[in-house]
């Protein structure tokens, strides 16, 4: 089942991310994985393995399945953090790096 906001923002009204390159409006206080799913995001990153792609599953932090790259900083957990007007996330592809930039 779609996750559906019950009043969405206007095309025209509120506060933008970007997803990939692409715009999305998002509400305020809603989260990174809050923005991403209503605009009907369902993959966030890829697991290193398989390749299998992975979205929000606990949205609380336990799961980490909702890893993205926010502003060029890998492991986020999209359901912990904030949404904020200019943000640029990405999906996280293969393994978690560290600040270093070694995979894990």
């Amino acid at each position: 089942m779609p996750f559906i906001r019950l009043d969405p923002p206007t095309p025209e009204a509120g506060p933008e991310l970007f997803f990939e390159g692409r715009p999305l409006r998002f509400r305020p206080g809603e989260t990174v994985a809050g923005a991403l799913m209503a605009a009907g995001v369902t993959a966030f990153r890829e697991t290193p393995v398989s390749g299998a792609a992975r979205g929000p599953w606990c949205l609380m932090g336990a799961c980490f399945d909702c890893l993205v790259s926010i502003d060029g900083q890998d492991n986020q957990r999209a359901c912990m953090v904030a949404a904020r007007a200019g943000m640029k996330v990405r999906r996280q592809i293969g393994a978690r790096r560290d600040a270093a930039g070694a995979g894990k």
